[in-house]
């Protein structure tokens, strides 16, 4: 599964950065292929969770650690 495991560094970047370049890193990904995104912006929790809501992507997990956002997203 690591072939297909892709990942974003948006640590240090303010809405809407975080969630237009996991717009962008998405787009590039095959159906079924995962995104690893991290983010620092506590603004990316709320919208990354609508960004999957409304593009029927899968929000496999999210995880925060001393102010630090992992998220995986699975495309549809």
């Amino acid at each position: 599964m690591e072939s297909n495991q892709h990942k974003l560094d948006a640590s240090g970047l303010n809405c809407p950065l975080p969630i237009l370049r996991t717009k962008k890193a998405i787009n590039s990904l095959l159906s079924g292929e995962v995104l690893e995104v991290t983010a620092t912006d506590p603004g990316s929790l709320k919208d990354l969770e609508s960004f999957c809501h409304q593009t029927g992507n899968l929000l496999l997990s999210s995880q925060t650690d001393n102010n630090t956002f992992t998220f995986q997203i699975q495309k549809r």
